[in-house]
């Protein structure tokens, strides 16, 4: 095993990826190795200066501490908004690609395996499959929800530098078997804007009952948030077969690390 090196950390990872069928899924692998080579290198990060490893569903970059964060996060928040959107509206509904990511930073060791081991990595992979990460994703209007952890906060975001606005991170903290996680949610949290229409099971109320006014508090698995609870299981469907004008970006369909 190699020793641990400090690297900036960033997971991206496909929303309802499971519920789709092989040919789907091969799709949208492909989707997000173009849009995340492509957003890296905006970056200004080559691939000289990363190592990726593939999840299924997500991929995981363990980029040179000396690249710039801000430069990163500037990319994420404009390019991958603007790619999944461009992506989104050209494709059918069982085509299109929704992410959740995180950017963290930390020590991580490679061993003979090419298996990465270290605990800031856990600590980030555990944000990644918080129930209020998946959450701000469900309701989000757009189709990216970022989280950073605190120490990327903290070292780069609360400046608010050019292009990466500390007043749009709000505060968060996720339970996880090791204790909680303090980190930052780009947007607003779960429950403080309504979930889209296209994304939203309306529920009729009786003849003669008025609908019932929003709950002031939730309750949803364990992470804690100005004081309510988030979290749950999201029981959308997906699945079906491609149709439409489906195109990829640059990259297309070419050989991919």
């Amino acid at each position: 095993m190699t020793d641990p090196v400090n690297s900036t950390i960033l997971l991206l990872d496909i929303e309802k990826y499971s519920e789709r069928d092989d040919v789907e899924q091969a799709y949208l692998r492909r989707m997000l190795y173009d849009l995340t080579d492509r957003t890296l290198l905006a970056a200004g990060i080559d691939e000289t200066r990363r190592r990726r490893a593939d999840r299924g569903d997500s991929v995981m970059e363990l980029i040179d501490a000396n690249c710039s964060v801000i430069a990163l996060l500037r990319a994420l928040l404009t390019e991958v908004p603007a790619q999944l959107h461009g992506q989104n509206r050209r494709a059918s509904a069982s085509a299109q690609m929704r992410l959740r990511g995180v950017v963290a930073s930390g020590y991580v060791a490679v061993d003979r395996l090419d298996g990465w081991v270290g605990s800031d990595l856990n600590h980030a992979c555990r944000l990644l499959d918080a129930e209020l990460l998946r959450t701000a994703l469900r309701e989000h209007p757009g189709d990216f929800a970022l989280c950073v952890s605190d120490p990327v906060y903290r070292g780069v975001v609360r400046h608010s530098h050019v292009g990466v606005p500390a007043e749009e991170f709000r505060s968060i903290t996720v339970d996880s078997k090791n204790g909680p996680l303090a980190a930052w949610l780009h947007g607003p949290l779960p429950g403080e804007h309504p979930i889209p229409a296209s994304r939203r099971l309306e529920t009729p109320s009786a003849p003669g009952v008025a609908p019932q006014s929003p709950a002031k508090e939730f309750d949803f698995g364990g992470a804690t948030v100005n004081g309510g609870v988030f979290g749950g299981t999201n029981h959308g469907i997906g699945g079906g077969t491609f149709s439409g004008d489906i195109h990829l970006g640059n990259g297309g369909w070419g050989n991919r690390r």
